[in-house]
């Protein structure tokens, strides 16, 4: 187990990214955080307005900048990777797939080039160090009614997002096996919480709610998801860092299956009951409209957490209720951070996919 880490976050800006960073400066302060983050629509610097910056230095760059990731390591002696960066939202793979190649597969390539480079050269010394790699259950493809993904579930991506994280996964995995890289991977449901882009599901349905626009729900809503708390998840990475074992990959879930449908008349019903009715004393219920499916979608997620409950000694501590409950009360807390986001540059895609 290593206490002191001098760790580089990718995507550290962003939704896990930000809230992982905010643990690590908050109950790591033996380990320096070096966040690099190329800050595109996703990527927000607010997300982490106050953190403690004491062990913490800000990147503004392109993982796929080989030159300057590997600057990173020379200068920083890195000796963890916890690499989040990633195009992660699926609509966005089916209209414009070669971002997500681009990031998310030439992304990976170069960070792990680098982590080869620097921690396996004539001294071969990785004692200690680990290159984490932040994935999906979504390289699992769809489950039916019954049945968990596990580690040892086949990879079955539906979608461009999808596919290009299997392919991330893959590379990974194999600079363990090819070149003895200390590479650990995690495949994690769906996160939730603070900070989350307003593109996904909750913060979407939180906003349109809150100003009586329609709800989309694609298809008949009832696609089901394990709901993970973000915070939740962030410990859980921190486990495998400290207790993990190389080559081997570990299913994060949050033991929580719900269908969309039921997460949308939730938070619907949480706001009805904080903050009453809408104006036109309707409930938020009303709103929902469900719209054509989207190309691709998988029916139903589930993961199977046995392994890093038993290895490791990780479960979630956050129910479902309790989640969705602190997280509609951060949205309505920083409301401000929203509005920021949705009128700003985001405004023309929200109201092209969202707006109905």
């Amino acid at each position: 187990m290593k206490n002191n880490r001098t760790v580089l976050v990718t995507g550290g800006c962003g939704f896990i990214g930000a809230n992982f960073v905010r643990l690590l400066t908050g109950s790591c302060r033996n380990w320096r955080v070096i966040n690099l983050d190329k800050l595109t629509y996703a990527g927000n610097l607010s997300n982490l307005q106050g953190i403690d910056e004491k062990n913490y230095r800000f990147v503004k760059g392109d993982i796929c900048d080989s030159k300057m990731v590997d600057a990173l390591f020379s200068e920083e002696h890195i000796d963890t990777v916890v690499h989040f960066a990633a195009e992660s939202h699926v609509d966005r793979s089916i209209t414009g797939p070669a971002e997500f190649i681009q990031t998310n597969i030439v992304g990976t390539f170069t960070l792990l080039e680098a982590a080869r480079k620097h921690w396996l050269g004539d001294e071969k010394k990785v004692d200690g160090r680990c290159f984490l790699h932040v994935s999906t259950d979504e390289v699992y493809g769809s489950l039916g009614e019954i049945g968990l993904f596990t580690e040892e579930t086949p990879y079955d991506p539906r979608s461009p997002y999808s596919a290009s994280k299997a392919s991330s996964d893959h590379l990974a995995s194999s600079y363990f096996h090819t070149y003895g890289l200390p590479v650990r991977i995690t495949n994690c449901s769906n996160n939730y919480g603070a900070y989350q882009f307003p593109e996904k599901l909750i913060p979407l349905i939180f906003n349109n709610a809150m100003h009586e626009r329609t709800l989309p729900v694609y298809g008949d809503g009832k696609n089901v998801r394990d709901w993970l708390y973000v915070q939740d998840h962030c410990e859980a990475i921190v486990e495998v860092l400290q207790k993990g074992v190389d080559g081997e990959c570990y299913n994060i879930g949050g033991n929580n299956e719900k269908q969309n449908i039921e997460v949308v008349t939730l938070v619907c019903d949480l706001l009805d009951e904080k903050l009453g009715l809408v104006p036109s004393k309707n409930p938020r219920r009303s709103l929902i409209t469900y719209v054509k499916d989207r190309l691709g979608h998988d029916r139903r997620y589930a993961i199977d957490a046995t392994k890093i409950r038993q290895q490791i000694g990780w479960e979630p501590k956050v129910t479902f209720e309790q989640g969705i409950e602190k997280t509609v009360d951060w949205y309505l807390a920083n409301q401000q951070w929203v509005a920021r986001i949705v009128n700003g540059t985001y405004r023309d895609y929200y109201d092209q996919m969202y707006a109905l």
